[in-house]
């Protein structure tokens, strides 16, 4: 436990700079842009109740926490396809080789901390950095910062927390229909250093293309496109339908349906995980993994 921790640790002394940025850009950008932004509604639109700030709070708040989770998300995604050569720059790849542990370790713990903690870490900075939007949001556009203090939170907080744990209820499941798709990344990028890319492109966009020409089997791209749709449906699957309301005035009723909607929104997700073409991805996936790991026990490409 104590070498994973390390490996951990790692992740986070070489990209804390750059997870900084990516939380402390995004976030002051839109204060500085509500901050001079003008008012374009209407005292009359605001409604008798406060409808309207109630959810104009719902909404920043979910609605930061779900853009930092997709801003962290791809950003992982980028930096754990380069993840299997990123120490053969400076020949630091024969130091991390020489420590105790084993190779699946080092290369799987990377890939937990950058698609798994690091967007569910987003998620709890868009909720904090939400509020402080919601603030913003609500004194300007729905009746000044006495609006902001006598939103319902009993209604708001419910509704948005359901959201972002949606989202992180969601996140291991999106990761595992990415799987294949991840790891085969990793392992071209592994084998063929930056060309590894142009290999996957021409490997799916070709080969995809010979398959249902010559063959009349469109199968690679079918599995791309479902692995990437039942990826989407893990963190918003989309069967319950969404929200229908005609004015500001219905907002308590959506926001007090949101919990039970990200309840059964969750179940459905968690049904589509019975199905072939998970079992057959992460199949695939592990094969991708164990040829990484002896990729590595050979040097790591004989240190080059």
């Amino acid at each position: 436990m104590t070498r994973l921790t390390a490996l951990m640790q790692r992740e986070w002394l070489q990209h804390r700079f750059g997870w900084f940025l990516l939380a402390a850009v995004p976030l002051s950008l839109s204060v500085l842009l509500l901050a001079f932004a003008r008012n374009a509604i209407a005292d009359s639109e605001l409604g008798a109740a406060g409808a309207l700030p109630a959810m104009l709070a719902a909404a920043s708040i979910a609605g930061t926490a779900a853009v930092m989770f997709v801003l962290a998300w791809f950003s992982s995604l980028i930096i754990v396809s380069g993840l299997a050569r990123r120490d053969h720059a400076d020949r630091s790849i024969e130091f991390w080789l020489s420590v105790p542990v084993s190779h699946s370790a080092s290369l799987g713990v990377p890939l937990f901390v950058h698609l798994i903690i690091v967007p569910a870490a987003a998620i709890a900075v868009g909720l904090l950095g939400g509020g402080v939007i919601s603030a913003l949001l609500v004194s300007r556009f729905g009746g000044g910062f006495g609006a902001w203090l006598s939103v319902p939170w009993a209604q708001v907080l419910p509704a948005s927390l359901a959201v972002a744990l949606r989202l992180l209820a969601g996140l291991p499941l999106a990761t595992l229909w990415l799987a294949p798709l991840v790891l085969l990344v990793v392992l071209l990028t592994a084998w063929f250093r930056r060309w590894g890319w142009v290999v996957l492109a021409v490997g799916l966009g070709l080969g995809g293309w010979l398959l249902k020409q010559v063959f009349g089997q469109p199968l690679l791209n079918e599995v791309t496109v479902q692995l990437l749709r039942h990826a989407r449906m893990a963190l918003v699957n989309g069967r319950q339908g969404g929200f229908h309301f005609d004015n500001a005035s219905q907002a308590p009723q959506v926001l007090q349906a949101i919990p039970a909607w990200a309840l059964h929104d969750f179940g459905a997700a968690l049904q589509d995980l019975a199905s072939p073409l998970l079992a057959g991805g992460l199949l695939f996936a592990a094969g991708c993994f164990a040829l990484l790991v002896h990729w590595r026990q050979r040097g790591a490409g004989a240190a080059g």
